[in-house]
């Protein structure tokens, strides 16, 4: 219902107004829809994005709207998303029975009723809190350490639909902000982060969440079982319950898909303009400290040996990390991670997502994508795993061996060709300039690997000789490359040059060689180029 005809003070209806602006796969043009009417065109795949969505809220969204749609289905025994928005409508309404005017899907209700994601806070004045907030960046998660970072406060001509997503990512992946500022349950720690990590098909939005949603509706009973959650009866919508700030909800009491909210926020209404005021509570809202993140959420790695929700760090999705998820065997995926049941020819990609906070300050929002090929994913999906997580270590060893021999190289170089001339500032240099060499084996990691891992055994060895020429040409190139920014004097110059080369290549040939594998080749050349010895030639 539109918000000038709703039941007094609700206003903002996503069951019922257009308030939600995506764009189509097809042409790009611009659509408005609600809620029930989104969740039909993602179900139809003709989703593309959502112009208004920032980078760092992508995975709350995306994983609000996969959760949302498997509690609805679920609720009513349907397997299969729906594409007609009615459907849609109809199941939202009967996940809030207490409020069939459809108040708990409202961006503004009464504070003693719920409100999106909103816990209603009856007997209180939310006027009298204190934190009044104007513009819809203000209630996010985001902290800039400087405000030339991101700006702050700077949304204040704020569709619904900003604040929309603002709230999505304030109530799903906000960690811990000082006494009275709670973070939420799905990750390791207040200073950690809420990782998106899952297997896509190729595509748009809409492919992807309803394979999601199909992986959540199927493992929803194992999770229950392995997180000890309340598998029928257990809440999911944590919002439509009262939170005064002072208790916790017990894990055992949620349902094993649940949606939470880890903060006591209420949007207001000026007119047509929204605002915000968020206050304080002495508990956080779901007690699962002793987790260590560990919720059975669909797209959080655990590490194993730790016994912890991964949390990413300031370097965020770098190739080793990466090789670690696809290939190796230190963590257990959750329910978005399926390399089985796709069709054959199937065009898939390994997502990776994470907003990355430190201590009040944010360190970047991260997001990689690795293409897997149909017979990458054979592989990954069998026992050859073994062996292709075996490559990715070696690869991984080798690029460390020779960014090592590349920095003792620059340092020799500017140290002016003596290497115990060194000192931490001329050590810092080195690592300044060995630093792109690792970077464009970070960027080009995985087409590399893809190549060995989908080759036939035989063709496997020489594949990696070729591999490993390559890692040595192009380190030698940033050794190279780095000449200039060595001794400017002729003489200094040219035995500065000089003894970084031999440094470099000698390290490669010598009696104990970076690079074993290598070194095998370059003697097996030296062999093959060697002359016959001459023999007595009889009559």
């Amino acid at each position: 219902m539109p918000h000038d005809t709703a039941p007094p003070g609700l206003r903002w209806n996503l069951l019922d107004e257009a308030l939600i602006r995506w764009r189509c796969v097809a042409q790009g043009d611009l659509h408005r829809s609600s809620m029930p009417a989104l969740l039909a065109a993602l179900a139809a795949d003709t989703v593309r994005d959502f112009p208004a969505l920032r980078p760092h809220q992508r995975h709350p969204w995306y994983a609000f709207l996969a959760q949302l749609a498997a509690i609805a289905l679920h609720r009513v025994g349907q397997v299969e998303p729906w594409t007609e928005s009615a459907d849609w409508h109809a199941a939202l309404l009967a996940l809030t029975p207490d409020d069939p005017d459809g108040a708990a899907w409202c961006l503004v209700a009464p504070s003693e009723r719920p409100a999106l994601l909103q816990p209603p806070v009856p007997g209180e004045r939310v006027e009298d809190w204190k934190n009044v907030l104007h513009a819809a960046d203000e209630l996010d998660m985001l902290i800039t350490s400087k405000n030339h970072d991101l700006k702050g406060a700077r949304a204040w001509i704020a569709e619904p639909d900003d604040w929309l997503f603002a709230l999505v990512s304030l109530q799903t992946q906000e960690g811990f902000l000082g006494a009275g500022n709670y973070g939420i349950s799905r990750m390791n720690g207040g200073f950690a982060s809420r990782p998106g990590v899952g297997i896509a098909p190729a595509g748009a939005w809409g492919a992807r969440w309803r394979a999601d949603v199909r992986a959540l509706l199927a493992q929803r009973d194992a999770i229950a079982d392995q997180q000890g959650f309340a598998a029928d009866t257990g809440y999911a919508l944590l919002w439509l319950l009262p939170w005064a700030g002072s208790d916790s909800l017990a894990m055992a009491s949620l349902d094993p898909l649940y949606i939470e909210i880890c903060r006591r926020v209420r949007l207001t209404a000026n007119g047509d303009r929204l605002g915000a005021r968020v206050t304080g509570s002495k508990a956080a809202r779901v007690a699962g400290k002793e987790r260590n993140g560990i919720t059975g959420d669909a797209w959080t790695p655990v590490d194993v040996a730790d016994g912890k929700a991964l949390t990413v760090s300031g370097a965020g999705f770098e190739y080793k990390l990466m090789a670690e998820l696809l290939t190796g065997g230190r963590f257990t995926q959750g329910a978005a991670w399926r390399l089985d049941g796709w069709p054959r020819d199937a065009s898939l990609q390994l997502v990776a997502q994470a907003a990355v906070r430190g201590q009040g300050k944010t360190e970047g929002y991260h997001e990689r994508r690795v293409p897997i090929s149909p017979k990458l994913r054979s592989r990954l999906a069998g026992p050859q795993r073994v062996a292709v997580a075996e490559m990715a270590k070696q690869r991984i060893a080798a690029i460390a061996a020779l960014r090592k021999l590349l920095w003792s190289s620059l340092v020799i170089l500017f140290a002016n060709g003596d290497g115990d001339d060194r000192n931490d500032s001329i050590s810092d240099k080195a690592g300044r300039f060995a630093r792109p060499f690792e970077q464009g084996e970070d960027a080009r990691f995985f087409d590399d690997l893809a190549l060995e891992a989908e080759a036939e055994d035989a063709e496997r060895p020489a594949l990696r000789v070729l591999w490993l020429l390559g890692l040595v040409e192009r380190a030698a190139s940033v050794l190279e490359q780095s000449f200039d920014a060595g001794p400017r004097s002729a003489m200094q110059r040219y035995k500065a040059r000089a003894a970084a080369l031999s440094r470099f290549h000698g390290a490669l040939r010598g009696a104990k060689p970076v690079l074993p594998d290598l070194a095998q080749h370059y003697a097996q050349q030296r062999r093959d180029a060697a002359p016959e010895p001459q023999g007595h030639h009889h009559a």
